[in-house]
């Protein structure tokens, strides 16, 4: 993963941008730097950034709205802070951030102007940035304690739970005040007011320059406590990147056009992971197919072997449905299936007993089953009629012709219900 460059653009009436390196935790790994974007865009190239533009010139606004999201709810924020703007809602960029659990949606709202400006700014300056956050929108939440943030002529101020805001005044017991941290000791008709706990964020200079006007409001507080900024506040603002309160103003048109070069570079080695699998894949169905194919040819061997053994003077083009067909002519021709089993079953016991004995074609009709047969001698025809005999069948011998090997017979066997033939 790439280092993150944070840049943080200058306030109106500043020159001087100021700019950090940090890691993936968020830790600084250079110290602040101060100067010309220029010199901050030869970091850029190895890095990816992430730009703070000041939040003097941005709205940040908690409305509730509406279930949706995409277009449907960009289209109700204008609606849902027209109370709240003074500009015509065309020349104005809404940023709509993550819902939070009390069911308020972070929006930024901030001059498509003066967005264009600081997006030519720093793309003159050969800088594309991945989000553009308001500075206070990285002011991290503290459950306990109101945030200040103290910066020249500026007092930014986060309450548990709250979007942050900013309140330019000076001197700054005027600003607590407008802010409502701190009660107006001018207005005697005002309620009572719970005081707070307060942390206050300086830099040197700006604690040094108010240190007596805190002082001297010391009791207006619960507790006040002082964090100075050694470094500036950027390394301060930069452990709040990735809050779930920052809101990145590069959206609608704004937004950040897709480098598809760098996703590639990203995703180049799983893409190529995931295209070896999928030939891996193909093979293996294509083996299967094929073994498959071999194994139905075989199958359709096998079937073509058993029809034409079974039903030698047909031409097989179904076998299933033949067979089928032929079994139900023969159930039909008889009283039923199980007479002609039996006759088979009787007809493969009384060639056990009539050794070299051999079936050349059989046919069943009406119960009876008509054979031509080839014995080695009478006897063994004799023999077997014997035994069909003793299996409650009736077995005759129609008519016989001695051959070279034996004797060739006409042989009828009938189930007891059968018609004699005439």
């Amino acid at each position: 993963m790439p280092q993150t460059l944070l840049i943080r653009l200058p306030a109106p009436g500043q020159e001087d941008t100021e700019w950090l390196t940090i890691d993936d935790g968020g830790a600084p790994t250079t110290t602040r730097q101060r100067g010309p974007l220029s010199l901050a865009a030869a970091v850029a190239r190895k890095a990816q950034v992430v730009v703070l533009a000041p939040a003097t010139q941005i709205l940040l606004a908690e409305p509730e709205l509406p279930p949706g999201s995409g277009v449907k709810l960009a289209r109700a924020v204008p609606f849902a802070l027209e109370e709240q703007l003074t500009e015509d809602i065309d020349q104005l960029n809404f940023a709509i951030g993550r819902r939070r659990p009390s069911g308020g949606t972070p929006v930024a709202v901030v001059s498509r102007s003066v967005l264009a400006e600081w997006m030519a700014t720093l793309t003159a300056a050969g800088i594309e940035p991945v989000a553009l956050y308001p500075d206070i929108s990285l002011i991290a939440d503290n459950p306990s304690q109101t945030v200040l943030w103290l910066e020249k002529g500026r007092l930014a101020v986060r309450r548990p739970a709250a979007l942050p805001f900013a309140v330019e005044l000076s001197p700054v017991s005027e600003a607590l005040v407008v802010a409502g941290v701190i009660a107006d000791s001018l207005d005697a008709q005002a309620e009572p007011k719970p005081l707070e706990s307060v942390v206050l964020y300086a830099t040197r200079e700006d604690w040094a320059r108010v240190k007596q006007e805190f002082e001297e409001l010391a009791d207006k507080f619960e507790s006040l406590r002082v964090q100075l900024l050694t470094d500036g506040p950027l390394p301060w603002l930069a452990q709040g990147l990735g809050g779930a309160d920052a809101v990145n103003l590069l959206q609608g048109d704004f937004a950040r056009t897709t480098d598809y070069g760098e996703r590639w570079r990203q995703w180049r080695t799983a893409a190529m992971l995931a295209v070896g699998l999928l030939v891996a894949h193909v093979g293996a169905e294509a083996l299967q197919i094929s073994r498959a194919n071999h194994e139905s040819a075989a199958l359709d061997g096998e079937i073509a072997k058993v029809f034409s053994s079974a039903m030698p003077t047909e031409t097989m083009s179904d076998p299933r449905r033949q067979m089928q067909s032929r079994l139900e002519r023969i159930r039909k021709s008889g009283a039923g299936p199980e007479y002609f089993l039996r006759t088979l079953q009787t007809l493969s016991g009384a060639l056990a007993v009539a050794p070299k004995t051999s079936i050349d074609a059989l046919s069943y009709r009406e119960q009876s089953l008509d054979m031509k047969v080839t014995a080695p001698s009478l006897a063994a025809l004799s023999q077997l009629s014997q035994f069909v005999g003793k299996q409650g069948l009736t077995a005759e011998i129609q008519s016989s012709t001695p051959t070279a090997s034996g004797v060739q017979a006409n042989l009828q066997i009938r189930s007891p219900g059968a018609r004699a033939p005439r």
